[in-house]
């Protein structure tokens, strides 16, 4: 959502303020310099500093979520990322500089032996340490887009079901979730994320919402690359929040409405079976699961399509699998709702594309917003699997948390 004039305003008076402060780290790097390179110096940072104020005010006027706005956010995320490191480092310079004004009539020992040449200015020091330190975010965003982004990786999860009838002992069953196909910039990529998972050749496929960023006609040209999934029991999908076309503006309700037909439409064409707060039986002989497919449903401020009584009404099977996009809807409702659901596959999270996984430790700042951000949870007898993401979203590329297709192995017998 585009913030209001004032918290606008706001903003680029604190970049400005910060573009300023770090220009003093520059300052005490190049005072050495010759003038005319000085002058120079100064001149490329006040050119980048107006532009990059300038990319801010058009991407405030611009529609969020294309694959150049994501482009242009990352370009500046770096800049004041770097900038506001620099900062730090001049900070504490400045720290220094008052505390040194404070008690100035003491004797300046230190001072002495920098004018003897026995040790570098501290305050150099401090600039210098000011630059290395503001590469480190512009090298590291800049692995995230080039690496990153479409570094697939395939998890896999047995999950224990002892009401699992037996003709689906074994049944694989593989997740993609929010593909957000509107941020992607290299199709082959995409094309190689889709044939890692068909060489794992699941019974059934689920997706679990957000194939587009703003609107449905972003996946127009990756359709032939996700009708290639296909699994012997069926693909199942369902929506998720971005997938509504609540974060762009309309010329009126009507267009919105084509627009959420025109996604229903695309499912239908690529041969996934959307589940809109229905549900559906998957029978192997005489046995069979059910599938339950429930529109989005977010606690706190997003949007909550879902109707899970709805979805869940007179589903049969010995199991119940439930898509849902958000995994806060396993707390709010699910558990508490349908504890006769087993196991629910959600997404949302991203991860935020940003952490650290060794082996299965994992930290993310994700964490502190959601309860359930990544991989397979269990409270009493019921699961929820949590999808990294195939895609991604204002930050082009994944730090850490990699994009994920999940294979999760279903079972009677105990893990």
């Amino acid at each position: 959502m585009r913030p209001s004039p004032f918290a606008f305003l706001i903003l680029v008076v604190i970049l400005a303020w910060l573009d300023f402060y770090a220009y003093q780290a520059t300052k005490t790097l190049i005072s050495k310099f010759k003038p005319r390179l000085r002058s120079i110096i100064r001149y490329i940072y006040l050119a980048q500093a107006i532009i990059m104020l300038g990319m801010v005010v058009f991407l405030w006027l611009a529609q969020t979520g294309t694959t150049s706005f994501m482009f242009l956010l990352s370009i500046i995320f770096m800049s004041y990322a770097a900038k506001l490191l620099a900062v730090l480092f001049v900070f504490f310079d400045d720290i220094r500089r008052v505390l040194k004004w404070f008690f100035e009539g003491r004797k300046r020992r230190y001072e002495k032996r920098v004018a003897s040449g026995q040790k570098m200015p501290r305050s150099k020091f401090l600039a210098r340490s000011a630059v290395v330190a503001a590469t480190l975010p512009v090298v590291t965003m800049s692995f995230g887009i080039v690496k990153g982004a479409y570094d697939y990786r395939i998890r896999k999860r047995r999950v224990y079901l002892p009401n699992l009838p037996k003709g689906f002992e074994g049944v694989k069953v593989a997740q993609l979730s929010d593909i957000h196909s509107g941020s992607f910039f290299d199709k082959t990529a995409v094309q190689g994320g889709i044939d890692l998972l068909l060489n794992e050749k699941p019974d059934m496929v689920f997706f679990t919402g957000d194939l587009v960023n703003n609107e449905t006609k972003e996946v127009k040209e990756y359709m032939d690359i996700f009708s290639k999934v296909k699994a012997d029991l069926g693909v199942y999908s369902t929506l998720g929040n971005h997938d509504y076309g609540d974060y762009r503006s309309w010329p009126s309700q009507a267009a919105k409405r084509n627009n959420l037909e025109d996604m229903i439409k695309v499912h239908e064409r690529m041969g996934w079976n959307l589940m809109m707060n229905e549900n559906q039986s998957i029978k192997v002989g005489t046995e069979q699961i059910s599938v339950i497919g429930v529109e989005n449903w977010g606690a706190g401020r997003f949007a909550k399509y879902g109707d899970l009584s709805k979805a869940a009404l007179n589903a049969e099977g010995d199991v119940k699998l439930l898509l849902s996009h958000d995994p806060s809807h396993w707390d709010a409702q699910v558990r508490d709702q349908q504890p006769d659901i087993d196991l629910m596959f959600a997404g949302h999270t991203h991860g935020m594309q940003l952490g650290v996984e060794i082996g299965d430790w994992r930290w993310s700042p994700s964490k502190y917003i959601y309860k359930q951000w990544a991989d397979l949870y269990k409270e009493g007898d019921q699961y929820l699997y949590v999808n990294r993401g195939y895609g991604f979203l204002g930050f082009p590329g994944r730090i850490g948390i990699y994009p994920e297709i999940t294979v999760l192995e279903l079972t009677s017998k105990p893990v």
